[in-house]
């Protein structure tokens, strides 16, 4: 079979979605990989170095009609869909409820789909887990950026001319980009504390040198089925976000992290927070893509409000690029693992890691909760 992948074309985005070095263990499960040329140049993998993996290279039409299995970082665009081949298999990070035309686009032109962003939080799965590798990179960046904004040092000094006290950071969500935050803030000498709603993020907070700052009585069902945060009442999000408002204060940098999937990322930093923080404080919202944890943020933009620098960051992980991708093409190649046998498909839906993120099968719309949501949707009424 043939597994493809081209340039993506997003602005900013330079990953790639297979890094030459994964080549050799794609080909033995059977598969052929074809590349649009210049796919991996921004990610700082040229086309020689898939050539010599054994690797085709075509244009990008011509990589699009030949693909039996896509992989992308991102979905197809119309316009790609349209020179894909009924039956092909499209794999990426998809979030449907937030792309339900798309979705349906897909569907139309009979393609089986898989949202990777969709996987259990199973053991299984973590080799094929995404959202988690990305989500490394992402809270890597954000701290890296902080300190680099920041006009002071992150750990303490103690110099004949003075003692300068380490930076305080605040981390709000304790989830992998988080973690990795609080890990490298402390690892840079800052004082660093870390809010979740889930119970269980207090010992994983602890364990990485990090004060827990929680409410008292802290929603026992702060998390789903699948591990990930839900949506709170409206009364526990003010206590929370009183909370978060005497944090801020306190704090040189604040890196927000929260999702809820499938819905917009809550506001938990108000534009009076952000007046009471000291100035040449720094924001680094990891949320903006999903329209941001802090009522001030600009998705996409670097705006200074009140004397406090504040970062919308989208796509932070396209800036780690070779890394990212690294990370990318190794859980991709362990989906491809448990999907491909004697180089065939065989999608076991009964398997949790495939019926959770398959989405459309041959042009049906399977996954529940996307199919829903289509019916509901105006479009899908009128249809």
């Amino acid at each position: 079979m043939i597994l493809a992948t081209c340039r993506e074309t997003l602005p900013g985005e330079n990953r790639v979605s297979f890094i030459p070095e994964g080549i050799p263990a794609l080909s033995k499960l059977g598969l052929e990989v074809v590349l649009e040329s210049g796919a991996g140049e921004a990610a700082g993998f040229p086309d020689q170095a898939y050539r010599d993996r054994g690797a085709r290279l075509e244009s990008r039409g011509e990589t699009l009609r030949q693909a039996q299995i896509l992989c992308q970082l991102h979905p197809p665009a119309p316009e790609d869909i349209a020179q894909l081949s009924p039956g092909a298999v499209v794999l990426s990070l998809l979030y449907p409820l937030t792309r339900l035309p798309l979705v349906a686009d897909m569907a139309k032109r009979g393609l089986t789909v898989f949202a990777l962003d969709l996987l259990p939080r199973i053991s299984r799965a973590q080799s094929m887990d995404v959202l988690s590798s990305q989500s490394t990179v992402a809270g890597y960046r954000a701290v890296v950026l902080a300190a680099s904004s920041l006009p002071r040092f992150f750990p303490m000094l103690m110099t004949p001319a003075g003692t300068i006290p380490p930076a305080r950071v605040f981390v709000i969500g304790a989830g992998v980009a988080g973690l990795q935050a609080i890990a490298t803030a402390r690892r840079l000498g800052a004082i660093v504390e870390a809010h979740d709603v889930r119970p269980v993020a207090k010992e994983q907070v602890e364990s990485l040198g990090a004060r827990f700052v929680g409410l008292e009585k802290e929603a026992e069902t702060g998390e789903d089925s699948s591990g990930y945060a839900k949506a709170q009442s409206e009364e526990f999000l003010r206590r929370q976000r009183e909370l978060i408002a005497a944090q801020c204060q306190k704090a040189d940098v604040v890196i927000t992290t929260a999702l809820i999937p499938g819905k917009p990322a809550p506001t938990l930093i108000a534009k009076e927070a952000v007046e009471r923080m000291r100035p040449g404080s720094v924001i680094v919202d990891l949320a903006a893509e999903q329209g941001g944890n802090c009522e001030l943020t600009e998705p996409g933009q670097t705006v200074v409000r009140c004397g406090v620098t504040l970062y919308g960051l989208l796509n932070p992980s396209s800036a780690l690029a070779p890394q990212a991708s690294l990370f990318y093409s190794k859980n991709l190649q362990a989906f491809l693992s448990l999907l491909m046998k004697d180089g065939t498909l065989q999608i076991k839906t009964e398997d949790p890691i495939f019926g959770q993120t398959l989405v459309c099968r041959a042009g049906e719309i399977v996954h529940e909760g996307v199919r829903k949501a289509i019916e509901a949707s105006p479009a899908g009424q009128a249809g």
